[in-house]
């Protein structure tokens, strides 16, 4: 029998959304069993169109220098203060904008295609249904492959798993 992977997903921001996916698609092409449990606000990473944004004044250990510019030309660092980026209107925006184009010019997936790639390796992906209840969410809200069960179906297969991840 193979190794078992179980995460919990829990935050839906742009930066929180994509480790238990790259975990999971790298630990579903190494053959383990994985299952995430998608609750509170990591649920809606399982909606149809993800809207995540980088919340920068939520994460004071997020570098506030990130190159950005021409490709070809030298990166200009942009050094921000966080005390600024929680009160600049717009911000989260731009800093998601900013990041978003530069994974892209560094050629990492996007959420929704990691979020494709495991779901066709076979990673379980568990939207949890006290959360569904609470924010009055749908089964009909999420991607087709998602199953809906409480947290005991999911900590029935973590008490099991060789690795447990809490994200």
């Amino acid at each position: 029998m193979g190794k078992k992977m179980a995460i919990i997903a829990a935050q839906g921001s742009l930066d929180w959304a994509y480790p238990p996916f790259i975990l999971a698609s790298t630990a579903a092409a190494m053959d383990m069993e994985v299952k995430i449990f998608f609750t509170f606000y990591g649920l809606p990473l399982l909606k149809h169109k993800i809207k995540a944004k980088v919340t920068p004044a939520a994460n004071p250990a997020m570098p506030m220098k990130m190159p950005f510019g021409p490709k070809g030309f030298q990166a200009i660092d942009w050094p921000i203060p966080h005390a600024v980026s929680g009160v600049v209107p717009g911000f989260d925006s731009m800093a998601t904008s900013l990041m978003k184009k530069q994974f892209k010019k560094k050629g990492v997936a996007t959420v929704t295609e990691l979020r494709e790639m495991c779901l066709a390796l076979g990673v379980e992906l568990i939207a949890c249904q006290m959360t569904m209840d609470v924010f009055g969410f749908e089964e009909s809200d999420f991607v087709e492959g998602v199953t809906f069960a409480g947290a005991a179906a999911f900590l029935d297969f973590a008490a099991e798993a060789d690795i447990q991840l809490f994200m």
